[in-house]
């Protein structure tokens, strides 16, 4: 399958908020690059794809990017125009820090061009007091913890991001043996196969991308979960009524959607018919200002929000059926 990269050029500050708002247009799979020689490298190499002159002022000071990878399919074929303008008026924007030039690159690029280039950076991470993540290809000691052996292809969900390492947390407290898990986006499918090892029975993931299901799929039997206990639904929850009702015939102890502020806010009306009474929702992916419309949100539809977690300038939720307690 044909992937297209598109690279963001910005400043050491603006890091963050560049990837903050590649992630609020849906694109959460980031890499950094902050090689002079790579960038200087990766610029030649892609010079028939853009209209810029002056190499020395994008690679001068280690000047740094960011890139990122969605499908080539009929779905996005807008997103390169709709990044496009979102970085051209964030430029226009007083945000206060150096974001530099903000050039945005595309170009077309392979599965084996964008697996080599993520695995140079993603590696085991231990993630609350009992979980390991473990990268397929990488050995690591477990020490007493759970480990969670993933490939995330072309699928967002690593660990390695502040939203999903919040989730996962936030989990290890809400899985208790026997439950059923819904996970809306779920991406390599990291959140429901952690619900599973942490003891839950069963599991659903919901994802729009169409490759979520395969990998998710591989994710699953490389920890020894096999169907009968984890399946995958693809679909656009926020336009298929018929998916809505089909996942809504159950009822789920802990429902997860690490997924963007704006599609939760959506989605609260389909988490409360999903979720069991009693039952935990955790919510993240969430930018910090958008935090008090997605708490409007959850307030308007029956829950009560128990915990709020932080990390740089993501928010992750914990909310509750109301009538119920932790």
């Amino acid at each position: 399958m044909k992937w297209i990269e598109i690279t963001v050029f910005t400043t050491d500050q603006g890091l963050d908020a560049v990837c903050a708002r590649l992630d609020m247009l849906g694109i959460a799979q980031t890499v950094v690059e902050q090689s002079r020689e790579s960038i200087e490298a990766f610029l030649k190499d892609t010079a028939k794809y853009w209209d810029y002159a002056d190499l020395d002022e994008l690679v001068s000071g280690n000047c740094p990017c960011v890139k990122a990878y969605v499908a080539d399919v009929a779905e996005n074929k807008g997103i390169v125009e709709a990044v496009a303008q979102s970085f051209a008026k964030l430029k226009q924007e007083d945000v206060g820090i150096d974001l530099g030039s903000l050039l945005v690159v595309t170009r077309m690029t392979d599965d084996e061009d964008w697996a080599n280039n993520w695995k140079l950076y993603y590696k085991p991470l231990k993630i609350g007091d009992k979980l390991l993540i473990r990268p397929s290809w990488e050995e690591a000691e477990p020490d007493g913890r759970i480990v969670l052996s993933l490939d995330p292809g072309m699928a967002f969900g690593t660990g390695s991001h502040h939203t999903t390492r919040m989730c996962l947390e936030l989990l290890e407290r809400a899985v208790r043996p026997g439950i059923k898990a819904m996970d809306l986006g779920c991406g390599s499918g990291i959140l429901s196969i952690a619900a599973l090892l942490l003891g839950a029975r069963e599991a659903v993931g919901v994802d729009i991308d169409p490759i979520a299901e395969k990998i998710v799929c591989e994710n699953a039997a490389m920890n020894g979960i096999g169907t009968d206990r984890y399946r995958v639904l693809i679909g656009n929850l926020l336009e298929d009524a018929q998916l809505v009702e089909e996942i809504c015939k159950s009822r789920y102890e802990v429902v997860t959607a690490n997924i963007v502020a704006s599609v939760i806010v959506e989605l609260c009306k389909t988490v409360q018919r999903l979720i069991a009474p009693g039952g935990r929702f955790i919510a993240s992916g969430i930018i910090r200002n958008r935090l008090d419309d997605v708490l409007t949100a959850l307030g308007a539809h029956g829950f009560t929000v128990f915990e709020v977690r932080y990390a740089e300038d993501w928010c992750a939720v914990l909310a509750e059926p109301r009538g119920t307690c932790l």
